[in-house]
């Protein structure tokens, strides 16, 4: 079985630079001489010629925090039951059992679902209904950060 293109596909490249009476000698059909005619010419996004580009043109404004931002991995109530009673809950051991990534290395516990353990919970933050749901069968929350 042989596999080829349909008719009219593919073409044969254009041979430019082959004197005047082929149609594309000379400047070899990029115009008269100038920064775009050299080869190994590639223009910068936004470039405009020599004019000041329009994103240095408009006036900066606003104020970014993002060097300082914390991302945090969340993990929900339900998932701790895989902890036996009494255990410390915190970063190390919840790599091990697998409930977190390396990714961010910020914590924070959310209240979905039951929990029907006594664990103590070390997290960076955690919300106000995941609190109550581990304290209910006397386990405790603590926020570090």
């Amino acid at each position: 079985m042989n596999l080829s293109a349909p008719v009219g596909a593919t073409r044969k490249r254009k041979v430019v630079g082959r004197g005047s009476g082929s149609g594309i000698g000379c400047t070899c059909g990029r115009g008269s001489n100038g920064q775009k005619s050299r080869s190994g010419y590639s223009r910068q996004i936004g470039f405009e010629g020599g004019q000041m580009p329009l994103a240095r043109r408009i006036p900066k404004r606003g104020f970014n925090n993002e060097t300082f931002k914390h991302e945090f991995q969340v993990i929900n109530v339900r998932d701790l039951n895989c902890f036996k009673d009494g255990d410390r809950v915190d970063y190390d051991t919840l790599l091990e059992k697998r409930l977190i990534n390396k990714k961010c290395r910020f914590v924070k516990l959310l209240g979905k679902g039951e929990l029907t353990k006594k664990i103590n919970v070390v997290v960076h933050k955690a919300s106000g209904k995941a609190v109550e749901i581990v304290e209910k069968p006397g386990g405790t929350v603590e926020i570090v950060l």
